[in-house]
Formats: structure tokens, C-alpha cells, sequence
């Protein structure tokens, strides 16, 4: 596994705690380096690519950095998997999407990518599709929080205990990840020995960030109410968001595995097990 010091990694070698796992941090292992991604491959059966780069606004500005991460080394790892019969588990995103559709978009919808990031793990997913054709899983996923990485629901609960109010964009709807129902999600995938394909791994239902932020709220006992509504004008960033970032969920069905639960659910079962505001 790469990327296993990330909020995802880190859930992943959880759940694989009770089996022979080579858990590779960014520091262990260079991806766009062709000759270690050989070495670190050889002998395992499956691989799952949890490294990206993932800083959405800075790769406007780095996006050849961002395409040797995110493409690239999607690519040496789906080499090397091709030339030792292993199969990969790549992990993508629903930036890869134009973020106009009004119903979910099915896995087989038209990609559009309208940031830097987009097109980086677009260009991933193509690069595993092109080696791998029978021996891989695209798994695209969106908003993650978790318990070991920076993320929306830990910054709504430190900026609870800090303010009285906060605006929160109510103009992106999308469907928030707990990265431990994910790193399940990869296992029972990979033990099912499902089809090679694409599946979208987030949550069921949907809400938006001002949703999301009221139950992170009401969950620390305060009042949903502090949580104010905005749009997405009102923060510009670098990098385009999104405006609809709902997945479709028929490809679990059709390898006959259940959808992750819906996403206010995942977050009352996570929330004991995530960080609390630092005293």
C-alpha cells in the first residue's frame, strides 16, 4: 500500500491489521520513481494506491508536480503491477467531474475536469485503465474526514469551541466520506474479487458543507443555528469547486456489495473516534 501515512492510509492499515500488509509512507517510497515502484511491487498480489497529491489549490500552480503524483506515478505502479500479475486498487476523486449534473453521476458518466487536480488523477485513472484493463479498480471518493488528517469536520469543530458563528458554503452538495467506512469499503471490494471497474466510494445521500457543518455543531452539543449560510462567491479560491459532487452508487450493486451507509449516520458512528478540540 502507498500512502499510508495519509488520513485514508492510515484507516486502511487498520483494516488490514489482521493480515501481511507493506504499508509504504511517502517516505518510504518515491511513486514516480520507476525502479523502487519495481522493487516495492515485486511479490505482492495486490496494491493499493493511497498516495496523491492532494492540495487542490496549490496544484493550479504546480501542476506539473501535481501530474508527476497524481499521473505518473499512477502509471509506474500500474506498470509494475502489469509486469508481475498483481492488481491495483487506485484511489480517484469527484474532481474528475465538471460538477453540473442534478442527479448523481453513474460511473460511466462523461469526465470534464475544471481544476488542475481534476485533470491530474483523470490522467491517473487513464494511465491504470491503460495497463491494467482486467486488473484494476478505480475507486473515486469526495470529502473525506477522518481521524489522522486535516479535514472539514475537525476544522468545524475547532472553529466551534473558537467562535460564536461561522459562514459556510450552502451552494456545493456532495456526500462526506469517513475515511475508515471507505478503507472497509477497498477490503470487502478486494475480497469479493470484484469486477475490474470503476466505483464510487462515498457515502449515501448527500448534503452540503452548511449541512454538514450544522451536524458537526449539533454533535458538539451547540446549536446548529451558529452555523451561517454562504456561497461559494464569497470564498473564491485558486482551484474551481465542484458545485455537485454527488456519486452513483450502481456499481457496488451490480458486483453485489452493498453501498457505504448514508453519510449523517457514518459521521454519528465516527464521531467518538475523532479528534476532540485540544484543551
Amino acid at each position: 500500500m502507498t500512502g499510508a501515512g495519509g488520513m485514508l492510509g492510515t484507516d486502511l492499515v487498520s483494516a488490514l491489521a489482521d493480515r501481511p500488509v507493506t504499508a509504504l509512507t511517502r517516505a518510504d517510497l518515491d511513486i514516480t520513481d520507476a525502479d523502487a515502484v519495481r522493487a516495492a511491487v515485486d511479490g505482492h498480489d495486490i496494491v493499493v494506491n493511497a498516495a496523491a497529491w492532494t492540495a487542490v489549490d496549490d496544484a493550479e500552480t504546480h501542476e506539473p508536480a501535481a501530474f508527476a503524483v497524481n499521473a505518473v506515478g499512477a502509471d509506474r505502479l500500474a506498470r509494475a503491477c502489469a509486469a508481475t500479475g498483481a492488481r491495483l486498487v487506485q484511489v480517484s476523486t469527484d474532481y474528475v467531474f465538471a460538477g453540473d449534473f442534478a442527479v448523481p453521476y453513474p460511473e460511466t458518466a462523461d469526465t470534464a475536469p475544471g481544476s488542475a487536480y481534476g485533470r491530474t488523477k483523470l490522467a491517473g485513472e487513464w494511465a491504470v485503465r491503460a495497463a491494467l484493463p482486467d486488473r484494476s479498480w478505480i475507486v473515486r471518493t469526495a470529502w473525506l474526514y477522518g481521524a489522522a488528517g486535516a479535514n472539514f469536520v475537525a476544522t468545524m469543530r475547532r472553529l466551534e469551541a473558537e467562535r460564536e458563528t461561522v459562514s459556510v458554503v450552502d451552494d456545493q452538495t456532495g456526500q462526506p466520506t469517513w475515511t475508515a467506512d471507505l478503507a472497509a469499503q477497498i477490503v470487502a471490494m478486494v475480497d469479493a474479487d470484484a469486477p475490474a471497474g470503476t466505483y464510487h466510494g462515498t457515502a449515501s445521500g448527500s448534503t452540503t458543507w452548511h449541512g454538514l457543518a450544522r451536524l458537526v455543531f449539533e454533535l458538539a452539543g451547540a446549536d446548529p443555528a451558529r452555523v451561517l449560510p454562504t456561497t461559494t462567491a464569497a470564498f473564491p479560491r485558486p482551484a474551481p469547486r465542484p458545485a455537485w459532487s454527488v456519486l452513483g452508487h450502481d456499481g457496488w450493486r451490480a458486483a453485489g456489495i452493498a453501498p457505504m451507509r448514508g453519510w449523517d449516520d457514518a459521521l454519528r458512528a465516527a464521531w467518538p473516534a475523532l479528534p476532540g478540540v485540544a484543551a
